[in-house]
């Protein structure tokens, strides 16, 4: 039942750890797409994901080029603020792929624009927020995933 999270451009090294500990948990492979805010072997990183690092399935691409042309017709999901369905719209299926963007300004318009038919958003009930963290966003998404999919195994 693999599912694919993706950062694309990570800047913040404790996001990143918690959310290489999160796929560890639930059996999730890690793609992490070049340039990152910080090195792999950051401290943050590594106290962010505890000891369990080193079992992580951890993907890395050196650009958003790379990352697609690897895993082109693949199924993507692309969560933002910007999008216009609800992220448990997605038809989650197997090796499914979940596109996330950097902390500070999340996906490009232009991945947005070509996407817009797979860009889902996690609602928020307030007008004094942009966003939530990351680390959250990826775990609702993940989760969300692994219940739909054990619904349809019943």
């Amino acid at each position: 039942m693999p599912q694919h999270i993706v950062l694309i451009e990570p800047e913040i090294p404790n996001n990143t750890g918690n959310i290489g500990r999160l796929s560890l948990a639930t059996g999730s492979t890690l793609h992490l797409v070049k340039p990152f805010g910080f090195e792999l072997n950051d401290k943050r990183v590594k106290r962010a994901g505890l000891d369990y690092w080193q079992h992580l399935d951890l993907k890395i691409y050196e650009s958003q080029e790379a990352f697609f042309e690897t895993h082109k017709g693949k199924p993507m999901a692309f969560f933002s603020s910007h999008g216009t369905k609800e992220y448990w719209e997605v038809d989650f299926q197997e090796d499914h792929f979940f596109i996330f963007g950097k902390e500070s300004v999340g996906l490009s318009e232009n991945l947005l624009e070509s996407h817009r038919d797979e860009t889902y958003k996690i609602p928020i009930h307030s007008t004094h927020i942009r966003s939530i963290n990351l680390a959250n966003a990826v775990t609702a998404v993940v989760y969300e995933g692994l219940r739909q999919r054990s619904q349809k195994l019943r």
